[in-house]
């Protein structure tokens, strides 16, 4: 079995901000026009018109995957400075509601309003996706099925939306709560095989659920495109070494079960329903969940599991070069994930303004010329 590439791609989905107001603020065509210029296909438009998403090219590693996240992350910020507006990055806007932001107009965006409705036009989140190359497909298959355990742990360091349209909502993530109204989301089943999965998606297609594997939107999913798995279960982080730090997990979670398997060692795949028990719990409570160890049949500190992932995962990160990014993962338990740090901002202020400055601040956090 040949060694997959392992390469790597970030996509970071970003609010547009008046700086006046806080609110999101729809983007103007020029400065979509300028974005398009400077960065081409390396930003897109979102269902909603006050999303913008921007993506690297194939990285081969993670530091080159930190050169171009901080690169795309310095150019929107400038180009938006520019316009008298701000980019922020968590995986729910505070204050502002879902009715009064405009749809993107665009035909697939459409669709999805057409076949969704309230559900779609609602959606109003921020996500982070993180590509890591897997070329075989029955490879990819396989390491899907097992790395879906390690999904919660890694979750539950890049929650980062408690509020929800101007209300503390209790949620470390409520944007998984909003978004698991859509079909075809969560944590996936378990595929026997390429074939299996391959067979899913057609009938699908043939049916008219979907029109391609794209409206498959798991927490991690093979690529309808690329040879990639695609991890998309972090809200988007506020700083460039948190989203670092989770891509370094990911790939490095890939890599180790790959090794497992080329070496004819198995890793134990659990069932979907018992996997969301551990996911709600992340989504809820963040680094202060307690997760259960299905092994062991208890509940385990979100600690311990995060010292066992950083073991499981310490004889294949020297090689990735990626040792102290995924060792970030200590200093977020430290300062706390986003979301902890939002609620304080908010418990000390009491005004949801300011907390949209203190996301705003920290997403041009290590940003050079941010200002």
């Amino acid at each position: 079995m040949p060694q997959p590439s392992f390469t790597l791609g970030i996509e970071e989905e970003f609010q547009v901000i008046d700086p006046q107001t806080r609110e999101l603020k729809s983007h103007i065509q020029e400065l979509f026009a300028e974005g398009e210029k400077r960065l081409k296909d390396e930003i897109k438009r979102e269902m909603h018109d006050a999303v913008i998403e921007v993506g690297t090219p194939i990285c081969r590693n993670v530091t080159e995957a930190r050169r171009e996240v901080t690169r795309l992350r310095g150019e929107i910020i400038r180009i938006a400075h520019n316009a008298g507006l701000r980019i922020a990055a968590a995986g729910t806007h505070p204050i502002s509601h879902w009715s009064t932001v405009p749809i993107t107009n665009a035909e697939r965006y459409n669709q999805i309003v057409y076949d969704l409705q309230m559900v779609a036009r609602a959606n109003l989140i921020f996500g982070l996706h993180v590509h890591v190359a897997v070329e075989d497909n029955d490879t990819r298959i396989d390491i899907m099925n097992a790395a879906r355990y390690f999904l919660p742990h890694i979750f539950a360091l890049s929650v980062n939306s408690p509020f929800w349209i101007g209300q503390n909502t209790g949620w470390k993530s409520y944007r998984a709560k909003v978004f698991e109204r859509f079909p075809r989301t969560g944590l996936p089943d378990y595929f026997r095989s390429w074939s299996d999965f391959d067979e899913y998606v057609q009938l699908l297609v043939k049916t008219g659920c979907i029109d391609n594997g794209k409206k498959i939107w798991w927490d991690v999913r093979p690529h309808a495109f690329f040879p990639t798995l695609e991890y998309r279960i972090c809200d988007v982080p506020m700083r460039v070494d948190e989203t670092i730090c989770f891509a370094a997990l990911f790939q490095a979670v890939t890599v180790k079960l790959w090794k497992l398997y080329s070496g004819n060692m198995t890793w134990r795949v659990y069932r979907q329903a018992l996997l969301n028990e551990n996911k709600q719990r992340a989504a809820r409570f963040g680094i202060d969940s307690k997760l259960i160890d299905f092994s062991k049949k208890s509940e385990v500190p979100f600690e311990l599991l995060l010292d066992e992932l950083l073991e499981f995962i310490d004889d294949v990160v020297d090689e990735l070069g990626s040792r102290k990014d995924v060792e970030y993962a200590r200093e977020i338990l430290r300062h706390r994930p986003g979301a902890d740090r939002q609620l304080r901002v908010f418990e000390e202020t009491k005004d949801l303004r300011a907390v949209v400055d203190y996301i705003i601040s920290e997403t041009e956090h290590g940003i050079p010329l941010a200002s």
